[in-house]
């Protein structure tokens, strides 16, 4: 299956073997404090800047419902983001990974986006479309 969309990806989730849990981490772009006046004015131009972690959460894909949810839901916590990464993480059988479970991974996503190491994730925008990042 082609995941092309936020959507895409939590139908997949909710067809595989065992049960999922996904972990979101929801990225700004921002700009370092030692950027040069060229960087500054290319990111205020909307060009350049780097992501920086803000938010993270883990859901199951049937506590999201949709891309639409967790937008709403992100919304409540007044931070603009620009790119969601999301990572799946296997339970067994019908039971899902717990909150606790994933606690840890959800940790090292974070360490891992701050590090620039992109690659097990697969990012979002802000309409639910999946992006490559270059």
């Amino acid at each position: 299956m082609n995941i092309n969309t936020f959507d895409d990806l939590l139908l997949a989730a909710r067809h595989q073997p065992d049960a999922q849990r996904l972990l979101m981490v929801f990225a700004a772009a921002t700009l370092p404090d030692d950027c040069t006046a060229e960087q500054r004015a290319r990111f205020e131009a909307g060009e350049g800047g780097e992501l920086s972690p803000i938010m993270c959460v883990d859901k199951t894909p049937e506590e999201l419902g949709s891309f639409a949810a967790l937008q709403a839901e992100s919304r409540q916590f007044g931070q603009p983001w620009v790119l969601v990464f999301v990572a799946g993480m296997s339970g067994q059988g019908p039971r899902a990974p717990t909150a606790e479970e994933a606690r840890k991974p959800l940790e090292g996503m974070v360490q891992a986006i701050k590090d620039g190491r992109l690659e097990h994730f697969i990012p979002f925008d802000q309409q639910g479309q999946a992006v490559s990042l270059q």
